[in-house]
Protein backbone atom coordinates (compact mmCIF):
# COMPACT_ATOMS: atom_id res chain seq x y z
CA UNK A 1 0.00 0.00 0.00
CA UNK A 2 1.26 3.22 -1.02
CA UNK A 3 1.92 6.18 1.87
CA UNK A 4 1.28 9.34 0.81
CA UNK A 5 1.36 12.83 3.42
CA UNK A 6 -1.21 14.57 1.72
CA UNK A 7 -4.45 13.07 -0.96
CA UNK A 8 -6.27 15.35 -2.96
CA UNK A 9 -9.67 14.45 -3.74
CA UNK A 10 -10.85 16.04 -7.01
CA UNK A 11 -8.50 17.55 -9.90
CA UNK A 12 -10.49 20.77 -10.70
CA UNK A 13 -8.79 24.03 -9.79
CA UNK A 14 -8.96 24.00 -6.29
CA UNK A 15 -7.81 20.24 -6.40
CA UNK A 16 -5.08 20.24 -8.84
CA UNK A 17 -3.60 23.70 -7.46
CA UNK A 18 -3.72 22.42 -4.02
CA UNK A 19 -1.92 19.37 -4.78
CA UNK A 20 0.77 21.39 -6.66
CA UNK A 21 0.99 23.20 -3.20
CA UNK A 22 1.57 20.64 -1.09
CA UNK A 23 4.07 18.52 -3.42
CA UNK A 24 6.27 22.07 -3.69
CA UNK A 25 6.30 22.09 0.11
CA UNK A 26 7.91 18.95 0.19
CA UNK A 27 5.08 16.61 0.61
CA UNK A 28 4.51 13.10 -0.67
CA UNK A 29 0.97 13.67 -2.84
CA UNK A 30 -1.56 11.97 -4.64
CA UNK A 31 -4.26 13.32 -6.81
CA UNK A 32 -7.35 11.00 -7.50
CA UNK A 33 -9.86 11.86 -9.97
CA UNK A 34 -13.12 10.04 -10.95
CA UNK A 35 -12.93 11.41 -14.51
CA UNK A 36 -10.41 10.45 -17.49
CA UNK A 37 -9.15 14.07 -18.27
CA UNK A 38 -8.08 16.25 -15.10
CA UNK A 39 -8.95 20.15 -14.74
CA UNK A 40 -12.89 18.90 -12.88
CA UNK A 41 -15.89 20.71 -14.56
CA UNK A 42 -13.91 24.36 -15.32
CA UNK A 43 -11.59 22.80 -17.72
CA UNK A 44 -13.77 20.58 -19.37
CA UNK A 45 -17.08 21.40 -19.42
CA UNK A 46 -17.22 24.79 -17.37
CA UNK A 47 -15.01 27.88 -17.77
CA UNK A 48 -13.05 27.49 -20.53
CA UNK A 49 -15.19 25.81 -23.15
CA UNK A 50 -17.42 28.41 -22.51
CA UNK A 51 -14.92 31.35 -22.73
CA UNK A 52 -13.66 29.73 -26.08
CA UNK A 53 -17.14 29.79 -27.55
CA UNK A 54 -17.42 33.44 -26.16
CA UNK A 55 -14.29 34.19 -27.69
CA UNK A 56 -15.55 33.18 -31.06
CA UNK A 57 -18.66 34.56 -30.77
CA UNK A 58 -17.10 38.00 -30.31
CA UNK A 59 -14.36 37.50 -33.52
CA UNK A 60 -18.17 36.68 -35.37
CA UNK A 61 -19.93 39.46 -33.55
CA UNK A 62 -16.58 42.02 -34.92
CA UNK A 63 -16.66 40.11 -38.30
CA UNK A 64 -20.38 41.65 -39.03
CA UNK A 65 -20.56 44.23 -36.87
CA UNK A 66 -16.97 46.57 -36.54
CA UNK A 67 -14.82 45.86 -38.98
CA UNK A 68 -16.06 48.10 -41.60
CA UNK A 69 -14.66 50.69 -39.25
CA UNK A 70 -11.25 49.55 -39.17
CA UNK A 71 -11.71 49.68 -43.54
CA UNK A 72 -12.13 46.04 -43.40
CA UNK A 73 -14.79 44.65 -45.97
CA UNK A 74 -15.37 40.94 -46.11
CA UNK A 75 -19.09 39.26 -47.11
CA UNK A 76 -21.74 38.53 -44.81
CA UNK A 77 -20.04 35.87 -42.04
CA UNK A 78 -21.70 32.57 -40.89
CA UNK A 79 -21.34 30.40 -38.27
CA UNK A 80 -19.53 27.18 -38.69
CA UNK A 81 -20.58 25.37 -35.54
CA UNK A 82 -18.86 22.00 -36.31
CA UNK A 83 -15.62 24.52 -36.32
CA UNK A 84 -16.16 26.45 -33.26
CA UNK A 85 -16.70 22.89 -31.26
CA UNK A 86 -13.49 21.77 -32.74
CA UNK A 87 -11.43 24.52 -31.53
CA UNK A 88 -12.92 24.18 -28.62
CA UNK A 89 -12.12 20.77 -27.89
CA UNK A 90 -8.67 21.52 -28.51
CA UNK A 91 -8.49 24.30 -26.43
CA UNK A 92 -10.10 21.97 -23.71
CA UNK A 93 -7.45 19.08 -24.28
CA UNK A 94 -4.71 21.79 -24.42
CA UNK A 95 -5.52 23.14 -21.09
CA UNK A 96 -6.20 19.82 -19.45
CA UNK A 97 -2.88 18.55 -21.16
CA UNK A 98 -1.23 20.78 -19.44
CA UNK A 99 -2.43 19.81 -15.61
CA UNK A 100 -1.52 16.23 -16.82
CA UNK A 101 2.27 17.96 -17.74
CA UNK A 102 2.19 19.99 -13.80
CA UNK A 103 0.90 16.63 -12.18
CA UNK A 104 4.36 15.26 -13.65
CA UNK A 105 6.98 18.38 -13.24
CA UNK A 106 5.48 18.15 -9.47
CA UNK A 107 6.00 14.18 -8.96
CA UNK A 108 2.31 14.16 -8.13
CA UNK A 109 0.84 10.50 -8.02
CA UNK A 110 -2.07 10.60 -10.48
CA UNK A 111 -5.35 8.26 -9.37
CA UNK A 112 -7.90 7.30 -11.75
CA UNK A 113 -11.25 6.17 -10.50
CA UNK A 114 -13.66 6.93 -7.42
CA UNK A 115 -12.07 7.65 -4.36
CA UNK A 116 -13.86 6.87 -0.87
CA UNK A 117 -12.85 7.18 2.53
CA UNK A 118 -12.06 3.49 4.36
CA UNK A 119 -10.98 5.25 7.59
CA UNK A 120 -9.48 8.58 8.43
CA UNK A 121 -6.74 7.97 7.25
CA UNK A 122 -7.04 5.04 4.02
CA UNK A 123 -8.70 5.78 0.98
CA UNK A 124 -9.95 3.28 -1.73
CA UNK A 125 -9.73 4.40 -5.48
CA UNK A 126 -12.35 2.40 -7.40
CA UNK A 127 -11.54 2.01 -11.17
CA UNK A 128 -13.43 0.02 -13.67
CA UNK A 129 -10.04 -2.71 -13.88
CA UNK A 130 -10.25 -3.07 -9.47
CA UNK A 131 -9.35 -1.16 -6.93
CA UNK A 132 -6.42 0.09 -4.88
CA UNK A 133 -6.02 1.47 -1.46
CA UNK A 134 -3.98 4.33 -0.19
CA UNK A 135 -2.71 5.53 2.74
CA UNK A 136 -2.41 9.86 3.17
CA UNK A 137 -1.96 11.35 6.72
CA UNK A 138 -3.81 14.27 5.23
CA UNK A 139 -6.78 14.82 2.97
CA UNK A 140 -8.16 17.24 0.69
CA UNK A 141 -11.68 16.94 -0.53
CA UNK A 142 -12.12 19.24 -3.53
CA UNK A 143 -14.77 17.30 -5.29
CA UNK A 144 -16.07 20.35 -7.93
CA UNK A 145 -19.56 20.87 -8.92
CA UNK A 146 -22.61 19.52 -10.42
CA UNK A 147 -25.41 21.12 -11.83
CA UNK A 148 -28.62 20.93 -9.94
CA UNK A 149 -32.18 20.50 -10.63
CA UNK A 150 -35.32 22.08 -10.05
CA UNK A 151 -37.97 19.51 -8.31
CA UNK A 152 -41.09 20.62 -11.11
CA UNK A 153 -38.21 20.08 -13.70
CA UNK A 154 -36.61 17.01 -15.23
CA UNK A 155 -33.30 17.44 -16.74
CA UNK A 156 -33.18 15.08 -19.68
CA UNK A 157 -30.46 16.31 -21.29
CA UNK A 158 -31.94 16.84 -25.13
CA UNK A 159 -35.09 19.15 -24.31
CA UNK A 160 -33.82 20.55 -20.72
CA UNK A 161 -30.51 20.54 -20.91
CA UNK A 162 -27.81 22.00 -18.23
CA UNK A 163 -24.86 24.45 -18.77
CA UNK A 164 -22.86 20.72 -20.07
CA UNK A 165 -24.95 20.23 -22.53
CA UNK A 166 -25.18 23.45 -23.80
CA UNK A 167 -21.41 23.73 -24.56
CA UNK A 168 -21.76 20.31 -26.96
CA UNK A 169 -24.89 21.49 -29.46
CA UNK A 170 -25.01 20.59 -32.61
CA UNK A 171 -26.70 23.30 -34.02
CA UNK A 172 -27.61 26.93 -33.03
CA UNK A 173 -30.53 27.28 -30.85
CA UNK A 174 -33.41 29.79 -31.91
CA UNK A 175 -33.27 32.58 -29.24
CA UNK A 176 -36.60 31.59 -27.25
CA UNK A 177 -34.24 28.34 -26.31
CA UNK A 178 -30.69 30.45 -25.72
CA UNK A 179 -32.68 32.22 -22.46
CA UNK A 180 -34.24 28.49 -21.24
CA UNK A 181 -30.60 27.74 -21.16
CA UNK A 182 -29.25 30.45 -19.24
CA UNK A 183 -32.29 30.51 -16.84
CA UNK A 184 -31.07 27.17 -15.91
CA UNK A 185 -27.26 27.57 -15.64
Amino acid sequence: MEKYDVAVIGSGPGGYVAAIRCAQLGMKTALIEKYDTLGGTCLNVGCIPSKTLLDSSEHFHNAAHSFADHGIEINTPKVNLPQMMKRKAQVVEQTCGGIDFLMKKNKIDVLKGWGSFVDATHIKVSKDDGEVQIEAAKTIIATGSKPTTLPFIKIDKERVITSTEALSLKEVPSVWWLLVVVLLV
